[in-house]
């Protein structure tokens, strides 16, 4: 009998519970676009990649630091790091801030905003 080592690859026409590579979002995952003042650029317009389609393990670690921790990490990865730094150039009120991701969510067709927005305890 032989012993199969992490790195074997299965053949073909092994047996498996469930093909990953085969799932496809339900909706069309279109990205969400809006505009920041800056001193550099009063119509900068910002892109941010639909939250189905964020990868999920930069947004568990962010999870660690709580709500707010979440939110930020939702925001960081969808816009992208170039995006990310730009952004965050500019300060940025905490009323701004959840209502951009109370839109956001909506656009996604999710109701996270409401509790990783909400600051009340």
């Amino acid at each position: 009998m032989t012993s199969r080592t992490a790195t074997d690859q299965p053949d073909d026409g092994e047996v498996f519970e469930f093909n990953l590579n085969s799932v496809q979002a339900e909706t069309e995952l279109k990205p969400f676009r809006f505009m920041w003042a800056s001193k550099q650029n009063p119509n900068r317009r910002l892109t941010m990649q639909h939250l189905e389609g964020l990868n999920i393990w930069p947004l568990m670690a962010a999870a660690d630091g709580g709500d707010v921790g979440a939110m930020v990490g939702v925001f960081r990865t969808a816009l992208g790091d170039d995006q990310w730094e730009d952004f965050q150039k500019t300060p940025l009120p905490q009323y701004k801030m959840k209502a951009l991701f109370k839109a956001y969510t909506k656009h996604c067709g999710t109701n996270v905003g409401e509790s990783l927005a909400s600051s009340s305890s």
